[in-house]
């Protein structure tokens, strides 16, 4: 069965371009490589992925991409045919990409409105062995959405992206996967919108290391550092320059994407944080609120 087997990338418009291509470059630990007018892409360092991060001068802090990832072009062609039958509106369809990194893939609104795009055969960069103490990503661990239906979205990338429910967080958080990873996407209620991008760390070593980094450069964390029940990881989270919530997470748990079964755990503090013992939580994160570009496809 054709499906999703991991994430790409997020690409962002932004009204401060030059604060947060600095923030990616300088700050957070990642590799320009390309850039165009008022556009800039960001790798891994310990990742062939093209990029993880695209950067757009628009005047608007929004969300224009959330790419993922199918194998083949069989597979773009045949989850086209799957979106596009469950009603979603396609910006459009399967096509040679014109972008950095190329491929061939399809864009389309989710049903709350965001924008995806799955594409197969995009160019693979170098990547490195990561030594620890370096703390800087890896590559992109996860993206956690908000949905004012948030059932109906796992029903969504469960029936047509091909995902699995990994675990539930009591009845509002559902953690999904594509591949081994315990979860590549998240889900929690809420208005339209993304909640955060998360990027691996070589291990917790290397997730304050990175802490650190960004404190000495009066860049607050503002919920961690901490490790969750669901997935098992390490986390802290900070913002960009223009808003955006960002993770440095270690060690998430390895699961069989076929058989593994979920499990319902019951909210509390030392569920959300086994360790307790970081600043911050939830509170303090960025409120959710509609993406002011919903259905709106982005220029390029």
């Amino acid at each position: 069965m054709s499906r999703v087997t991991e994430i790409r990338y997020v690409g962002y418009g932004v009204e401060d371009f030059d604060a947060e291509r600095k923030f990616y470059a300088e700050d957070w630990g990642l590799v320009e490589v390309a850039d165009a007018d008022g556009m800039a892409w960001f790798k891994t360092h310990g990742h062939d992925e093209h990029h993880v991060v695209r950067l757009h001068d628009t005047g608007t802090n929004c969300i224009e991409v959330i790419a993922l990832a199918a194998d083949s072009r069989e597979d773009i062609d045949d989850l086209h045919a799957k979106v596009a039958e469950a009603g979603c509106k396609i910006i459009h369809e399967p096509r040679d990409i014109d972008a950095p990194g190329g491929g061939y893939g399809f864009r389309f609104f989710s049903p709350d409105g965001l924008p995806f795009e799955i594409s197969a055969g995009v160019e693979k960069l170098d990547k490195r062995a990561m030594q620890r103490w370096e703390g800087l990503p890896v590559k992109i661990s996860h993206i956690v959405l908000h949905s004012p239906d948030h059932h109906a979205a796992v029903k969504f990338f469960t029936d047509v992206l091909g995902f699995k429910v990994s675990d539930w967080l009591g009845d509002f958080m559902c953690f999904l996967r594509c591949n081994s990873a315990h979860h590549r996407l998240a889900l929690l209620p809420g208005p339209p919108c993304l909640n955060h991008v998360a990027f691996d760390m070589l291990g917790a070593d290397d997730m304050l290391r990175g802490v650190s980094r960004l404190k000495q450069r009066d860049i607050d964390i503002k919920w961690g550092p901490g490790r969750h029940t669901a997935g098992d990881n390490t986390f802290s989270y900070f913002c960009t320059p223009s808003g955006f919530a960002v993770e440095y997470t270690a060690e998430l748990e390895e699961v069989d994407f076929e058989t593994f079964e979920p499990t319902v755990y019951e909210p509390g503090p030392r569920i959300m944080d086994q360790w307790g013992i970081g600043v911050g939580g939830p509170q303090t994160m960025p409120k959710a609120e509609p993406d002011p570009c919903l259905f709106k496809p982005a220029e390029v």
